[in-house]
């Protein structure tokens, strides 16, 4: 288990979340930059690492759960609104302070099944992506907390309680392919496949949601080709 996974995880989201109380919300074009590339790349590193690992497996049914991941994906962005993807949207009225509970809850799972893969040894490069992927995830939580007249006390513990999902998720899923969880442990190339599904969802959405009649702009293009090529290199000097 990386001690260092778990550092940046945690800090890329925290820092995402925090630095809404130092830059304005209005321009989102920098946060659609960063998703683009981190959705290339987690599209990329699915293809070439994840995909490939959990069908050596030999499993018949695999296919079944990353169909189930992606659908579970659909499902808990009915009630996250699409942050996970940068998306901020106000539930408020006057000074009335609502708390978005679903998109809490769904946005912490999230958060905590896209830390599952990152035990297998060679996944580890895949936490740079899921690390920059949270920067404006948690930038869209923290605005839409504020947004709906949560504290700023509160809005800061609500960050942190998100920054640990992903390291919980790692944590966890590290002792299940150990063997630590022994009831668990036989189910793990299944739970690898529900988070196959999740990523191909995200990454996918990410990259084409925000085109334009689906044609990428010129900042867009190079983003998403600079995450590719990120990905390309960690798979050519693997092998």
């Amino acid at each position: 288990m990386s001690y260092f996974n778990i550092i940046l995880l945690f800090s890329g989201a925290l820092f995402g979340g925090l630095s809404i109380f130092f830059f304005k919300n209005d321009n989102q074009q920098k946060l659609k930059l960063i998703l683009s590339f981190s959705g290339a790349y987690l599209f990329a590193i699915t293809v070439l690492h994840l995909l490939p690992d959990v069908y050596a497996s030999g499993s018949k049914t695999v296919g079944l759960f990353i169909l189930g991941g992606f659908i579970l994906q659909i499902i808990l962005e009915q009630f996250s609104e699409g942050v996970e993807h940068g998306h901020i949207h106000k539930h408020t009225h006057h000074h009335e302070v609502v708390f978005p509970y679903g998109i809490m809850i769904s946005l912490s799972l999230h958060a905590f099944l896209e830390g599952m893969p990152l035990s297998g040894g060679s996944h580890n490069q895949l936490v740079y992506g899921i690390a920059i992927h949270h920067i404006p995830a948690a930038f869209a939580l923290g605005s839409i907390l504020l947004q709906n007249n949560v504290s700023r006390v509160y809005t800061v513990v609500l960050l942190i309680v998100f920054a640990l999902m992903s390291p919980l998720g790692y944590i966890f899923s590290n002792q299940l392919s150990v063997g630590n969880f022994s009831d668990l442990s036989q189910y793990y190339k299944s739970i690898m496949g529900i988070v196959i599904g999740i990523f191909l969802h995200i990454s996918t959405t990410i990259l084409f949601e925000s085109t334009v009649d689906h044609k990428f702009t010129v900042k867009k293009t190079i983003a998403v080709t600079i995450g590719i090529a990120i990905a390309l290199l960690g798979y050519f000097l693997a092998h």
